[in-house]
């Protein structure tokens, strides 16, 4: 008899806790596929921004080769002729000989980048960087174009889609030995109901990892935790060493990434400062020449010291975080101040650089764009066909959640989601305001409550 209490109370403690992640799986759903959704489209035009920009910008971007290219100095002379007044700011020299070179400028307080025949020093036309058609899908991916408030709604998507991932897996999870119809393909064969359930399911699984991927990878961008992130790879070692250094390294409050756009794992590199020899610059050819001997990869962007103790930096951001390069002279000597690349980060660096270039698509080219695109449309139609489930589901009154016993029951899911809210902050702020207002609000007015199923 004891035997059977004990089995029967098991039963209904393990069906509590499925209930438990049920709802909490639900109610992440209904509130985040959305951001997800969001997501997931623009990251996948995203993915394509080599290709879109090609064709985009086509009549920009094409020179046809015609004998010796014509000094970078020059060139920007050229535009400052143009533009009277202009303060040149960086300059891109092109990777290669079919392609034209980058001046950017402020000019009458806005940003342009004007492109230039390398071989014959005229102006091919101008752009407004505010214009850019890619930077805006790049900035509403990462913010929703809503500032700092956008980003961290970016950010506590992407953290509660591991809590997504988490309980999906446990309702996934074969609760006993079965055939693997409904577990790893859908079953065909058993009705609409159990079809609708297993499109979601069964899919969802395969993209698990995917999903965890891009999420984990796109993390150490947002302005919360990936500050943080950042902030404590490099104190604890992990970031540059010294060795990157000629002499001793800098006391700077200037950090890089306040000067340049550079890779993840240079944008707390410090600042050196130009040991002020006289007052006349080295010129932008020089500083090209220094590049070329350092064997900086092609695609690097030149900017312009703006102060008589600036320095040039030089910030090579390609394909393959193998190539990644930023590098620091000193705009009189021509010294190489600080010379950092791939082979210098920390593991932690490593491991990010490369998670940041096949998040983006470009680490392995064409096919690794094709597999992030596949996830992403993958991730589009697990959140539909969640929706759609609970749409065919749901009763006529109420949400339709599954009813759970008190989370202070289920202890281990409990210090699951403190876990995740130590790990993810902004997961444990959010969990503090639901427990905050499902107290003082949903279960103190009967209509919620009963909406909710609380």
């Amino acid at each position: 008899m004891e035997s059977v209490d004990t089995l029967q109370s098991q039963k209904t403690t393990n069906n509590s806790l499925y209930r438990t992640i049920w709802r909490w799986h639900f109610y992440a759903g209904m509130i985040f596929a959305p951001f997800l959704i969001i997501l997931a489209v623009t990251g996948s035009i995203y993915l394509f921004k080599p290709q879109i920009e090609q064709v985009l910008y086509q009549d920009y971007y094409e020179v046809t080769p015609q004998g010796d290219k014509i000094p970078a100095s020059k060139q920007m002379e050229e535009v400052t002729k143009i533009y009277p007044g202009a303060v040149v700011t960086k300059y891109r020299p092109g990777e290669n000989d079919t392609r034209s070179s980058e001046v950017s400028i402020t000019f009458n307080n806005e940003s342009l980048t004007i492109f230039i025949n390398p071989y014959t020093g005229k102006s091919m036309g101008e752009l407004n960087n505010e214009d850019r058609i890619m930077d805006k899908i790049e900035e509403f991916h990462g913010e929703l174009m809503a500032g700092t408030l956008g980003d961290r709604l970016v950010e506590l998507a992407a953290c509660w889609t591991i809590v997504l991932i988490v309980t999906g897996l446990y309702l996934w999870f074969p609760k006993k030995r079965q055939s693997l119809s409904g577990i790893l393909f859908p079953r065909l064969n058993k009705g609409k109901s159990v079809l609708r359930r297993d499109l979601h399911a069964v899919p969802a699984f395969w993209l698990t990892a995917g999903m965890l991927f891009l999420v984990l990878t796109g993390l150490p961008w947002s302005g919360f935790w990936g500050s943080h992130f950042q902030t404590l790879a490099t104190n604890s070692g992990a970031g540059y060493p010294p060795s990157i250094w000629s002499g001793s390294a800098p006391t700077s409050t200037v950090k890089t990434k306040d000067i340049a756009d550079v890779p993840w794992a240079a944008e707390n590199l410090d600042v050196p400062i130009s040991e002020i020899q006289g007052f006349i610059p080295i010129s932008i050819d020089d500083v090209m020449a220094i590049a070329n001997r350092e064997g900086i990869h092609p695609s690097y962007t030149v900017y312009i010291p703006q102060e008589k103790d600036g320095v040039y930096t030089l910030s090579a951001y390609p394909p393959k975080a193998q190539d990644e390069v930023t590098m620091h002279i000193d705009q009189y000597s021509g010294a190489v101040l600080a010379d950092y690349r791939y082979d210098h980060y920390g593991l932690i660096g490593k491991i990010v650089a490369l998670g940041i270039t096949l998040h983006k698509g470009t680490q392995f080219g064409f096919i690794n764009q094709l597999i992030s695109l596949l996830i992403c449309l993958g991730i589009v139609f697990v959140a539909v066909s969640g929706f759609y489930l609970w749409w065919k589901r749901k009763p006529k009154k109420g949400l339709g959640a599954p009813k759970a016993s008190p989370i202070r029951q289920m202890k281990f899911f409990l210090l699951l989601l403190i876990g995740l809210g130590i790990l993810f902050p902004l997961v444990g702020l959010s969990l503090i305001i639901v427990g905050l207002i499902d107290r003082f609000m949903i279960r103190k007015i009967s209509v919620v409550k009963n909406f909710l199923n609380a």
